[in-house]
């Protein structure tokens, strides 16, 4: 076999990289929904492509759920990255936590909808978790030398809030709840003033007037 014939075997063909893209786009969009509708033959009519299609690129339901939540994982970390560089620390902190609650809506529903087991530990939970907090340590750092968040507190304790936010709430529309939520969290995490900077309240330099006007007569 030549070169040229072995790089044509090694490489997939155009069209069968975009029907992968394709059809682990639909998967996201399919799972995050959820309902009775989340189904693999769901996801292969939102690819536009067949059953057949689908199983060639992903044999198992397993292999189509590492497929999405690494994809899903590489896009956190790439959206990290891309905000550190043009968002306000503390609002890409909370722009980043916020798109993990659309991660953590696919999850959830593939886990439901392919029927798969709660996930143990394992390489899958640990890359994501390594990678997770990679980010999320990030766009901390950042905003804390900015002093704009507190310091006493670190990626894991973050990423931990979120997803017992996350998996507290199952009942319909539980993202906007977790949202909600989120942005409180975030709120919290904010550098409070010192109380000697606080400015004086409109009662408070209205009962000193009386005084001044007195010293002057």
């Amino acid at each position: 076999m030549t070169d040229q014939a072995a790089e044509h075997v090694r490489k997939p063909r155009a069209d069968a990289v975009r029907n992968r893209e394709r059809v682990l786009e639909a998967a996201k969009a399919v799972f995050s929904a959820g309902g009775a509708d989340a189904s693999l033959e769901a996801v292969a009519r939102g690819a536009g492509v067949g059953i057949g299609t689908l199983y060639r690129h992903f044999p198992t339901r397993e292999s189509l759920f590492e497929a999405v939540y690494r994809r899903e994982v590489q896009q956190l970390g790439e959206l990290a990255e891309q905000l550190k560089n043009e968002a306000e620390p503390v609002e890409a902190l909370r722009h980043w936590l916020r798109s993990n609650v659309e991660f953590v809506a696919t999850k959830k529903g593939m886990t439901a909808a392919l029927a798969l087991a709660a996930h143990k530990p394992s390489e899958l939970t640990a890359y994501s978790f390594d990678r997770l907090t990679k980010a999320v340590g990030a766009l901390l750092d950042r905003a804390v030398a900015a002093g704009e968040i507190r310091t006493d507190i670190g990626p894991e304790d973050v990423l931990r809030a979120l997803i017992g936010m996350c998996y507290m709430h199952d009942q319909a529309g539980w993202q906007s709840t977790v949202l909600r939520l989120l942005d409180v969290f975030v709120d919290g995490l904010r550098v409070q003033p010192k109380a000697g900077r606080r400015k004086t309240s409109p009662s408070r330099r209205g009962s000193r007037t009386p005084a001044k006007r007195s010293r002057k007569r």
